[in-house]
């Protein structure tokens, strides 16, 4: 079986339509409760870092008319707490006026989950409870590239349901956690507001880039084959969905694109400078020891950062991803 469609549409400011059709082919109406995940990886909204609080208002409120419950839920940065970012985004208010609610997933009820029917590697690790009995789930991503990952989009955005104290230490394994949450999460409807991207060293301090598109679609790995194509990244480099495409055992060349084909809007997006600080933690990451030593001390990743806006000679603007 072959990922599901992906659409490509041309987009400015008003995106309710283009959100309403999306929701109607998800085939999402009549669900008792809707959890979506936003992207939250700063404390306060920058357009292409975090998710738009007015695409985030027309969506909750389209779904409102139909479902019982929408809950919208972010888990605490490594720098900030979840809640002040709910509030500084705009995200709590935007959510709230349009009938839904706001979770904090590190403050939630936590199940563990097995992953050993995706990957031997990955024993398993611990979900929020309300994600998990969410009848539906819609991600709300955005199209960034990532100082290790390469890029950032819809299954990325999934890691953020892992609570940050739990989070941080599953890097040495990145491309069995998204598998893994790809599979157990199953986004019923992926959005990704690409009008604003962000190019060279994100997923926080990269550079924007005004792409005027929004892609939608039912399948996260799909939407994000799509995506990177459209940035002219290869397969191979970004390393999870190369991996995932493996394991799913998917030819992405079958993905069918409609709306905008995607030799309408590539770009090559600028990669991210792999720099002193970005290979140093590129080595930690690479072994489980190093990273809980590493990220279990907070002043030590503060010295950490201290020590990049020295090297760098600019501020870092948010958390460490």
């Amino acid at each position: 079986m072959s990922p599901q469609p992906v659409r490509i549409t041309r987009a400015t400011e008003d995106t309710e339509e283009i959100l309403r059709k999306a929701v109607v082919d998800a085939g999402i109406r009549g669900k008792k409760h809707v959890f979506i995940k936003p992207n939250m990886s700063h404390p306060e909204y920058v357009p292409g870092v975090v998710t738009d609080p007015v695409m985030l208002k027309q969506l909750v409120g389209l779904l409102r008319n139909s479902v019982e419950r929408v809950t919208v839920g972010e888990s605490n940065g490594f720098n900030y707490p979840c809640a002040s970012a709910f509030k500084d985004t705009g995200i709590e208010t935007a959510v709230k006026a349009a009938g839904g609610t706001v979770v904090n997933l590190s403050e939630d009820r936590m199940v563990n989950v097995k992953f050993r029917k995706f990957d031997n590697t990955l024993k398993g690790f611990v979900l929020p409870k309300t994600v998990l009995e969410a009848d539906a789930v819609v991600d709300v991503a955005l199209m960034k590239t990532h100082e290790f990952t390469m890029f950032s989009g819809a299954i990325k955005n999934l890691f953020g349901c892992i609570p940050d104290n739990r989070r941080i230490f599953l890097h040495p394994y990145l491309k069995e956690v998204f598998h893994a949450l790809y599979r157990a999460l199953k986004p019923q409807l992926t959005i990704m507001d690409a009008r604003v991207a962000l190019e060279g060293n994100g997923p926080t301090k990269g550079d924007p880039v005004n792409m005027g598109l929004v892609l939608t679609g039912n399948d996260a790995f799909a939407v994000d084959v799509i995506a990177s194509k459209i940035m002219g990244l290869n397969l191979e480099e970004v390393r999870y969905l190369d991996y995932i495409a493996e394991k799913e055992k998917w030819n992405v060349e079958d993905i069918a694109v409609q709306g905008i084909e995607v030799q309408e809007v590539t770009r090559r997006f600028r990669r991210p400078r792999i720099d002193l600080p970005v290979r140093a933690q590129m080595q930690i990451y690479k072994h489980e020891y190093f990273t809980k030593l590493f990220f279990s001390s907070l002043p030590v990743v503060k010295l950490f950062q201290k020590l990049t806006v020295a090297y760098r000679g600019k501020p870092i603007e948010a958390q460490l991803a």
